[in-house]
């Protein structure tokens, strides 16, 4: 099932970056945004927005309505879900190897909370919600019952995730981790259930192919990286993952 060159690499990693999209939520019963049976694989809404301008922090601003009805879409889709195996893989990794980073775009806290620690959550987590205006803010285990467009109860303001939406700004921490962490290197970069659409999630791929470095993309479909890779694996990323997991316990001395 697995290419054995591809075990091979991550026998030989001792740092791993994964680079993870909607792709690896997906065993969690949640739907991807692009690409194969994508939630957003149409991309234009029924009120004729694209879904990028819908998401945006400019309909936050100008029609906060629109913009809640994609961001509940998306929250509601995450709703009583819970990690699968593909994130407690990759946090086995990190336990076992000294060297391992997650950079996700997913706002679910899956990684977290499967055990990752070393996580880039590039694009915010979706469970703190904050005022536009003052210091309020809230975690919610979820958004039901939440009233939308919501307002901040301290000082009336539109409320918001704290997530990055199109448009915006990556956030200053994260995007310093990021940096941080690129430039200390790995001896392997694996790309998860993302189209790789955005530079900064194609772009550790795209240098390590350059430096040479192995590269791994795990993903039914095609992407902006795939004729890239060095190694491609077609299938879902938890089957993929616990057969790669699997394999190099396989191969520990007893």
């Amino acid at each position: 099932m697995i290419d054995a060159a591809v075990v091979e690499c991550f026998r030989r990693a001792r740092s791993i970056l994964f680079i993870t999209g909607a792709g690896l939520s997906a065993d969690s019963g949640l739907p991807t945004y692009r690409g194969i049976g994508g939630l957003y694989d149409g991309g234009v809404t029924p009120e004729g927005f694209a879904i990028e301008d819908a998401l945006s922090g400019t309909m936050l601003r100008a029609r906060p309505e629109i913009c809640w009805k994609y961001l509940l879409q998306i929250e509601s889709a995450c709703r009583g879900a819970r990690p699968n195996r593909a994130h407690e893989v990759i946090a086995a990794f990190e336990a076992d190897r000294p060297g391992v980073w997650v950079l996700t775009q997913n706002v679910d806290g899956f990684h977290r909370a499967a055990g990752s620690k070393n996580v880039i959550e590039i694009h915010g987590e979706v469970s703190t919600l904050l005022c536009t205006r003052c210091a309020w803010t809230e975690r919610r285990a979820d958004w039901a019952g939440l009233v939308t467009p919501p307002l901040c109860p301290s000082c009336g303001a539109p409320v918001r995730p704290n997530v990055v939406l199109f448009g915006e700004m990556l956030p200053h921490a994260a995007m310093r981790t990021y940096t941080r962490v690129l430039q200390a290197g790995f001896d392997l970069v694996v790309s998860i259930g993302t189209t790789s659409v955005f530079p900064y999630i194609a772009g550790p791929v795209v240098e390590a192919r350059k430096a040479e470095i192995p590269t791994v993309e795990i993903n039914p479909g095609d992407t902006e990286v795939s004729h890239l890779v060095h190694h491609r694996v077609r299938l879902g990323a938890a089957v993929a993952l616990e057969a790669i997991w699997a394999a190099l316990r396989s191969a520990d001395p007893a």
